[in-house]
């Protein structure tokens, strides 16, 4: 395994996170990133990350984007820990740089496979889905909120298979989590949509610590709504539910309101009471959040599906006006959310 090359491809919060644990396994590992800043730092002093259990202070390899032109290297194992809206062209600039025989794993949030193996081919996509909470502010400094061990991702085969190189994957990726090797990865990845649209979607439009957020008058009944919608789309799109961040497959037996916040609430617990929400951390760095390929990704295939999907269309356009400035990110933006959905049914 450790002469495999592998590259990280993003290096945000996620990206270094994973970068720095496969290098202090002793792997073979390049990190590139498009913030010239970070690279510059990473270059010089390497990464600061900073866990609940542990800090990990260590060189590492980092490249500028433009860098992989003038090295030409071949990468067994791609990680591309992005954005979801900067999926497609990053995978096509990487692309020839991946082996033949190589494999591409996607650490991010949304539905992105079928746009990752469009532009590598399925025979070289690994599906996955992600549990790691960490922000980045400063170059070459991370805090990450959860631990190796608490840290949780699901991987699988597009095709349900089990095979050697989901093996060599899991061997990879347990230095840095907890890892379930699952053979239905489409629809883990829609189960961590789901509890994305309950947690990120309405409290990403607060400003507020995720802890903060919940006390909310309303924002549970205004979570369980979104993810009851989140669910009904995905069973029309054919997404059975998957156990995700570690949960059993008991806890998961039945698609309802509490299986939902069973996840909403593990997930809440993995993140710590101190974590903020990645929408509010794109609004602080003055970007974009993904949020239109979460909620928005709801409340476009509830509209084609003819299925009501009103909550997801209200987080959507509070993100929309969120992203194009015309509203500040602030607790008040929940009750506009509110006011836009009107009444909302009590959890039965």
């Amino acid at each position: 395994m450790e002469d495999r090359k592998i590259a990280i491809l993003g290096a945000g919060a996620i990206g270094s996170s994973v970068g720095a644990d496969l290098t202090d396994a002793g792997l073979d590992v390049t990190i590139i990133d498009q913030w010239p800043a970070h690279v510059e730092v990473m270059k010089e002093k390497g990464l600061d990350i900073t866990m609940p259990d542990l800090r990990l202070q260590i060189p590492v390899a980092a490249w500028h984007l433009h860098e992989l032109a003038e090295h030409t290297p071949q990468f067994d194992v791609v990680f591309l820990a992005v954005k979801s809206y900067d999926t497609r062209w990053l995978t096509q600039l990487i692309e020839p740089h991946l082996k033949e025989d190589g494999v591409f794993i996607g650490l991010q949030n949304g539905m992105n496979n079928e746009t990752i193996s469009s532009v590598v081919g399925t025979e070289r996509t690994i599906g996955c889905a992600v549990e790691l909470s960490a922000d980045i502010f400063t170059p070459g400094i991370v805090k990450r909120d959860t631990t190796r061990k608490g840290t949780w991702f699901g991987i699988g085969e597009l095709d349900g298979s089990f095979t050697p190189r989901l093996e060599m994957v899991k061997e990879i990726m347990e230095n840095v989590a907890t890892i379930t090797l699952t053979g239905n990865i489409e629809g883990a990845k829609w189960t961590k949509l789901i509890a994305n649209t309950m947690t990120m979607g309405p409290i990403g439009l607060t400003g507020l610590k995720n802890w903060d957020a919940r006390e909310l008058p309303g924002m549970f009944d205004m979570a369980v709504a979104l993810g009851r919608e989140s669910m009904a789309v995905g069973q029309a799109l054919g997404y059975s539910l998957e156990p995700v961040f570690g949960l059993s497959a008991e806890e998961f037996a039945e698609a309802n309101d509490e299986t939902l916040i069973k996840a909403m609430r593990t997930l809440q617990e993995h993140t710590g009471k101190d974590s903020v929400t990645a929408p509010i951390h794109d609004h602080i760095k003055g970007r974009k959040s993904e949020m239109s390929l979460i909620n928005g990704l709801v409340a476009k295939a509830g509209k084609e599906h003819n299925i009501p999907v009103p909550c997801n269309e209200a987080v959507t356009e509070v993100d929309r006006r969120l992203n194009e400035g015309e509203l500040e990110m602030d607790p008040a933006n929940f009750g506009l959310l509110k006011s836009m959905v009107g009444s909302i049914p009590n959890r039965t």
